[in-house]
């Protein structure tokens, strides 16, 4: 049985955290890998409640497990997930958001289809975030033709479904603290001509509490992104031959 490791980052989501917890749990427990399978929640430095509550639900959902860490922003977050999973046996890898934005309904249709394909990515064709950061997520799919000279419709998207061997093999090309993992796993998929697909995502707004992601900030974690590209494209290059 294949063993299911569903990563959710979580900074200060004391409105979201029950209900992410409540609509996700029931996806890893029906692809509970015989019980190996697990929900994990990384608390990223909340300064809310958000990892009391999720600690909390540990009591009733024996297949979540939560963790906790010093702020370092979505990116590392989302890699600390990765290593997590993979130092635990993961045999695929889902991530997603804590906002309440995905819609765990669409999950099934990537499981089964995970035989197929390395990873399957979602595609946000209608986004209820706003036009500002449809905008943004324009712009990376430009800088990564740029760098990569690879055509995705969406890189960053947080509703992924990858094989654990897929991540393993290209988290080396990243620095350990990355800000923006997914969209390199995706970038990473087209550039050495993987088997990967995109599936059409709902995408609602955000469903409380308040975005820690500005465009202030998504400029600050753009520029940083630009400026590893250029090493991370070299490191690319070199293992593609």
């Amino acid at each position: 049985m294949d063993t299911l490791y569903i990563i959710i980052p979580a900074y200060n989501e004391s409105e979201n955290i029950k209900r992410t917890i409540e609509e996700w749990c029931p996806v890893v427990e029906k692809h509970n890998g015989g019980g190996a399978s697990r929900l994990v929640i990384i608390n990223d430095g909340s300064r809310d409640d958000t990892y009391e509550i999720a600690s909390a639900e540990c009591e009733t959902h024996p297949l979540l497990t939560v963790l906790t860490k010093p702020n370092g922003g979505h990116g590392s977050t989302v890699l600390y997930g990765y290593r997590y999973a993979l130092e635990n046996g993961a045999d695929y890898i889902f991530q997603t958001d804590s906002d309440g934005q995905t819609d765990p309904a669409e999950f099934e249709k990537f499981w089964q289809i995970r035989e197929g394909y390395d990873a399957i990515f979602g595609n946000r064709t209608s986004r209820g975030d706003g036009f500002s950061r449809a905008v943004v997520e324009k712009v990376l799919c430009a800088v990564l033709w740029t760098y990569f000279h690879v055509s995705v419709p969406d890189a960053n998207a947080p509703f992924r479904l990858m094989k654990a061997d897929y991540v393993a093999e290209y988290l080396p090309l990243m620095p350990e603290n990355y800000n923006l993992p997914n969209a390199l796993l995706t970038a990473f998929g087209a550039y050495f001509h993987r088997k990967i697909r995109f599936i059409p995502i709902s995408f609602k707004p955000r469903q409380g509490g308040t975005n820690s992601i500005n465009i202030r900030k998504i400029v600050k974690i753009g520029r940083q992104a630009l400026h590893d590209f250029c090493e991370i494209q070299k490191a690319a290059a070199k293992k593609r031959g």
